[in-house]
């Protein structure tokens, strides 16, 4: 299982995220580290602006994506290499579409929440195929909104560089288990 590979899947989504933007054609409106006003306002329980996105600390980000997202996909008990795509793909289409996806891969029950039935049908399948069926879905989805033309190019870059860390993380997995 992918127990404590948190700090490296945090890593990597940051070094795809950066620092404040407020791109007019990004309907996430403005974020820093990736979060949005949405998401910081969940995360914190009251009403954001704009300034509290500019003035978000790593060290809360982090504590977002932790409990919101990797937690939230039960990431640590998913196959190495899966943990990472997941969590990346909950990142940027949120959660439930996330766990959609793989339980639609995955051939078990869509309900949106990973539960024990995703968990064992996620580690009975070799990681590596998750990871590529997960990774076309992935890119299909994307590719299918309105908003593909303007960041297509940089989201299927992403995508396709998280998935060649998820097959290390596999691989890597798979040969210390061996």
């Amino acid at each position: 299982m992918a127990k404590n590979s948190f700090t490296a899947a945090l890593a990597l989504v940051l070094s795809h995220e950066g620092g404040f933007a407020d791109n007019p054609l990004d309907p996430g409106g403005p974020t820093k580290f990736g979060i949005t006003r949405e998401t910081l306002a969940r995360a914190r329980g009251r009403a954001v602006g704009p300034e509290d996105v500019r003035a978000l600390r790593p060290q809360d980000a982090a504590a977002i994506y932790r409990r919101l997202y990797w937690d939230e996909v039960r990431a640590d008990d998913l196959p190495q290499g899966v943990d990472l795509a997941l969590f990346d793909f909950a990142v940027n289409a949120g959660p439930t579409r996330a766990a959609r996806t793989l339980q639609e891969v995955l051939g078990c029950l869509v309900d949106g929440a990973v539960g024990p039935i995703t968990v064992a049908a996620a580690t009975s399948v070799p990681a590596p195929a998750t990871v590529r069926a997960l990774t076309r879905a992935r890119l299909d989805h994307l590719a299918r909104l309105p908003t593909w033309p303007v960041f297509g190019r940089g989201w299927r870059r992403r995508v396709l560089a998280v998935q060649a860390a998820s097959l290390d993380r596999a691989r890597l997995a798979s040969t210390s288990s061996s």
